[in-house]
């Protein structure tokens, strides 16, 4: 049960969104037990980002929610490979990218709490 939502100050433009959306889905897999048949993801673009007190390159912020534990050395790896999708495909600048995770406990679906 990962969710991963995505703010950019940019646009985003459909077909773009599209690639992360598919780079996403493969890159989830990173984390043990976790693949793109449950993954939820969310994309929000020409957001008020400001980081360095600045807004004027493109900047990112990613969130990622997992059911359970975390395992550090699959963030490593997903830091790594998101980065470096958000550099390929939006031409973001590593150092403008947060990436954050959160284990959460307790997660409702189809009526009823995992």
């Amino acid at each position: 049960m990962p969710c991963i939502s995505t703010k950019v100050n940019i646009e985003l433009a459909p077909e773009k969104e599209a690639v992360l959306k598919e780079e996403f889905g493969k890159a989830i897999s990173l984390f043990p037990g976790k693949s793109e048949e449950w993954l939820m993801l969310s994309f929000e673009d020409h957001c008020h980002l400001y980081f360095r007190g600045k807004n004027d390159v493109p900047i990112a912020m990613v969130d990622v929610n997992l059911f359970g534990k975390i395992d550090p050395k699959a963030c490593n790896a997903f830091t790594e490979r998101i980065t470096s999708i958000l550099e390929k495909h939006l031409a973001l600048d590593p150092s403008n990218i947060y990436i954050s995770y959160r284990a959460t406990d307790y997660w409702g679906w189809n009526g009823s709490n995992f």
